[in-house]
């Protein structure tokens, strides 16, 4: 892990698209059971079973949160109306204000990992934005001055008037207890629930005009490239323009930034609700990508709507390692991909072709540094310095890792893996997570930095 860290300051990334404030709330039983006794159990059961996959009043709320608290599964769903954005204001207080969003998360990460450079770029920033990222010199926004471009710390960068998109997170504890109706629910595991806002004006996942002409001096001057926030894309605007429009901007985007080095890009999946923007993100954007990261349930998710229903379904039903090495196959194959990384609960997971120059053991040391630097996070909330990994390294693997190892081996001896590359590795589970926003962000971005350095490392990249 050490190795990786001294790496790390030789490296720099390139981050886009979305950044946010995350305005955390911390559940307990009283917050839980104010909400069923004013909205019923019952209409909240029904609510449930129609499984809302968008907030456009409160028991769409309610329904989704419940059912998250009883599968104890992280969970995103958009908001949709400004007049619920109202209600909440109205029911509850905001515990911690922080930085959010997969770009602001990531790039104080490796800011604070003390990375060589980190540019990040969102379409808006926002005073208060800027001001949640961390005060370092290595941490710039890239603007355009005298038809060149600069790179400044994001609080000289910021733009007067820039509207500042705030997210709800709602963190659970695992062991919470409530009762709904006649049933005593226990929270199984930690986790949160995110109310994802979905204004219009921060659903344009683009580059401004003066700045898209650089992406390729920018391309040359990273070591790799972290794209996201893909999630936010609407199918239509009051403008007229639509998902198409935007995509077809993204995907000029990568194009721009490989013009003049093949950097490698990593586009980290969040869920989309909507299965016909999601079928375009995924044809459009995956193409294009050298790796991507998500967990089972987003696998399953992209299976449906490659046509591969039942794999899907018993992905979601039964959560079988088997059946996810079975469907990132697809995807890998499917979709073009150099490598894909899967996090989960209980496991990490690479899966790339046997051409790729990394041994099987190159890949697994990728991957404890992401979980690494995930238990890291968990412990303590944030990592400030390099020096704050020691305490993840000291985080014992879950109980489950050896029975995760036992069904990976199962697995590929009943199935045709021969022209794969397959590694998995425990995850280290922080008991009592002081936070669990961000920890996929967090796995990925150490998974992919890591993945590049053992390239380099090789002269293979």
């Amino acid at each position: 892990m050490i190795e990786f860290l001294r790496d790390f300051q030789d490296m720099s990334m390139y981050l886009a698209y979305n950044t946010n404030v995350d305005a955390i709330i911390y559940l307990n039983e009283k917050h839980i059971q104010s909400l069923i006794k004013e909205f019923g159990a019952e209409n909240i059961k029904k609510r449930m079973q129609e499984y809302p996959r968008e907030i456009n009043e409160p028991l769409d709320f309610v329904a989704r949160l419940i059912h998250a608290l009883k599968t104890g599964k992280p969970q995103s769903v958009p908001l949709m109306s400004y007049e619920v954005d109202k209600w909440f204001n109205s029911r509850f207080e905001h515990g911690v204000e922080r930085i959010g969003g997969q770009v602001g998360i990531i790039a104080n990460l490796l800011a604070n990992l003390e990375f060589k450079k980190v540019i990040a770029y969102s379409p808006l920033l926002g005073k208060k934005q800027a001001e949640m990222f961390v005060r370092r010199g290595n941490l710039l926004y890239p603007v355009i001055e005298n038809e060149k471009l600069a790179l400044k710390k994001p609080l000289e960068a910021y733009k007067e008037g820039d509207p500042v998109k705030i997210n709800r997170i709602f963190e659970f504890r695992a062991g919470t207890r409530f009762k709904l109706g006649n049933e005593v629910v226990e929270v199984p595991y930690s986790g949160r629930f995110i109310v994802a806002c979905r204004s219009e004006e921060f659903a344009r996942v683009e580059t401004s005009s003066n700045f898209k002409p650089y992406l390729p001096e920018i391309g040359e001057m990273v070591d790799g490239a972290i794209l996201s926030g893909y999630q936010g894309i609407r199918n239509h605007y009051t403008d007229g323009k639509n998902a198409n429009y935007y995509l077809r901007k993204a995907k000029e985007d990568i194009k721009l930034l490989k013009k003049k080095k093949d950097v490698k890009i990593h586009v980290e999946f969040a869920s989309i609700q909507d299965r016909d923007l999601r079928k375009k993100v995924i044809f459009n954007i995956f193409p294009l990508a050298d790796s991507v990261g998500m967990d089972e349930a987003e696998i399953a998710h992209i299976l449906s709507v490659l046509g591969y229903r039942d794999l899907s379904d018993r992905i979601f039903t039964y959560n079988r390692i088997e059946d996810t090495v079975l469907g990132a196959k697809i995807l890998l194959d499917e979709l073009n991909l150099e490598v894909l990384q899967i996090h989960t609960i209980y496991y990490l997971m690479y899966i790339t072709h046997r051409d790729n120059p990394l041994s099987e053991g190159d890949l697994l040391k990728s991957l404890e540094v992401g979980t690494t630097l995930a238990a890291t996070r968990a412990f303590l909330g944030d990592i400030k310095r390099p020096e704050d990994v020691k305490v993840g390294l000291n985080i014992p693997f879950n109980e489950k890792g050896e029975y995760v190892k036992l069904r990976l081996e199962e697995a590929l001896s009943k199935m045709r893996t021969r022209e794969y590359k397959i590694v998995i590795t425990p995850t280290r589970i922080v008991k009592n997570p002081v936070s669990t926003v961000g920890l996929g962000d967090t796995i990925s971005a150490g998974a992919f930095a890591s993945y590049l350095s053992l390239l380099m490392r090789k002269g293979a990249y």
